[in-house]
């Protein structure tokens, strides 16, 4: 349940130029969110990349640690705030988390705001996909 393997990770070029083409976007800070409902079959509810920028950041270990707390955020959560609401739906989709953070905060802060983006993906989630009437 807690786990983040290699097939929930977005690695295919072409979801990743479709999803900054024509996906949805928004900004809980530190952290900028792009989605996209994906209409093809994948294993995993949802697929999810991270990345933090060169330009912000010059040291590779500064952008591997503000990865690997991003992740660890996001393997922790994932189930109960996002998995849950893709299965009730039956949606799969792909995300693209970018850090925009100015500091490398400590894991206790981008915990609680995966959390806060994670509900926002949900709602954003609810309204673009409406459920079927019972």
């Amino acid at each position: 349940m807690y786990t983040f393997k290699k097939e929930e990770r977005l690695c295919n070029k072409r979801l990743i130029d479709k999803l900054f083409h024509s996906g949805s976007s928004f900004l809980c800070y530190p952290f900028r969110v792009s989605w996209l409902v994906n209409p093809e079959p994948q294993l995993h509810p949802a697929q999810i990349l991270f990345s933090v920028p060169k330009k912000r950041y010059k040291h590779a270990v500064d952008r591997n640690l503000v990865k690997r707390l991003m992740r660890e955020a996001y393997r922790l959560h994932k189930q109960q705030h996002l998995y849950d609401i893709l299965q009730q739906t039956d949606k799969r989709i792909i995300v693209s988390v970018g850090y925009v953070g100015k500091e490398i905060e400590p894991f206790l802060f981008i915990e609680k705001k995966m959390l806060k983006l994670l509900a926002q993906l949900s709602n954003e989630l609810a309204a673009a996909v409406p459920v079927a009437a019972n």
